[in-house]
């Protein structure tokens, strides 16, 4: 599997296996599967409720703490500089380690954006105490970047993002690029088609006639083929699934390249409509959202 190199030098797997909604009494087996099969990179977060469970499938998995990338997430409701630092406390027993590999924070929070700065401060601490590897955000626009950029000292080496052919977000994804941030994309084949609580664009990418036929060439299923549009374009992706069989067609797309048009044609189909939920649009709600798990 590819890796790429973070902006501090940390190297990072460029698929990775999501459990965003994967319920805790199929996580761990779903965890274990995906590391016994190959991949080595599994992003999770405080709010989903399954951070035990995915440090019990990476210890089934007999491989060495070294050898998995452990990527997740502080929720809004633990922002502030000493609750973000407590924020990591139970994370990491949680999931069992001592230190995270990646530690980014959930949401910008534009309307209390204040409590944003203070939790990244906290996260530029863990990184300095090589606590945490290397430091990040989600669902930040160039808006959200810069504004962090301007209270902050360290540059996010990931921003995890919507991301898939009907919203390909080149505009962010230059502004990463210029700053050396990687673009991670979360949904990255466009499987947030009923997004719960948000009333998006509701069409199903992996039915689009381009990426069909794209995949008849090449032996491979449409959600092969928008991996492989990730990787070869640079990106980080995060598939998300508890199916043993999806998670490892997921995996298996090291064996084609697509060519120039290929890539082409698949960039063509960005619409420029979210799927998912807007980051500048408030979500109090959110900020009452007590975390599953303690």
């Amino acid at each position: 599997m590819p890796t790429l190199t973070l902006n501090n030098g940390v190297s990072m797997p460029a698929l990775g296996l999501g459990v965003f909604q994967s319920p805790p009494a199929q996580t761990t087996a779903a965890v274990e599967h995906a590391l016994r099969i190959g991949y080595r990179h599994i992003d999770t977060a405080a709010t989903y409720g399954n951070e035990r469970q995915v440090g019990e499938g990476i210890r089934r998995s007999g491989l060495d703490r070294a050898e998995v990338f452990v990527e997740t997430k502080v929720w809004v409701t633990e922002y502030g500089y000493d609750l973000t630092r407590y924020a990591f406390d139970k994370a990491v027993t949680r999931l069992g380690v001592e230190v995270l590999d990646l530690l980014i924070l959930h949401k910008p929070v534009p309307e209390r954006f204040d409590t944003t700065i203070a939790a990244y401060k906290a996260l530029e601490q863990l990184l300095a105490d090589g606590k945490v590897r290397a430091i990040g955000v989600s669902n930040f626009t160039a808006k959200h970047l810069h504004d962090l950029f301007a209270q902050t000292e360290v540059v996010p080496a990931v921003n995890q993002v919507e991301l898939h052919p009907y919203f390909a977000q080149p505009e962010l994804q230059a502004v990463n690029a210029k700053h050396r941030i990687v673009t991670q994309a979360w949904s990255p084949i466009g499987g947030i088609t009923f997004y719960p609580g948000w009333s998006g664009d509701r069409r199903n990418v992996l039915e689009d006639p381009t990426l069909a036929s794209i995949a008849a060439k090449h032996g491979k299923s449409p959600a092969q083929v928008v991996l492989r549009w990730h990787l070869q374009q640079g990106r980080s992706a995060i598939p998300k699934s508890t199916n043993p069989d999806r998670i490892a067609e997921n995996f298996n797309i090291l064996d084609f390249t697509l060519t120039d048009d290929e890539l082409a044609s698949i960039d063509g189909l960005n619409t420029g409509r979210r799927i998912g939920p807007d980051p500048d649009v408030p979500m109090p709600s959110g900020y009452e959202r007590s975390l599953l798990e303690e």
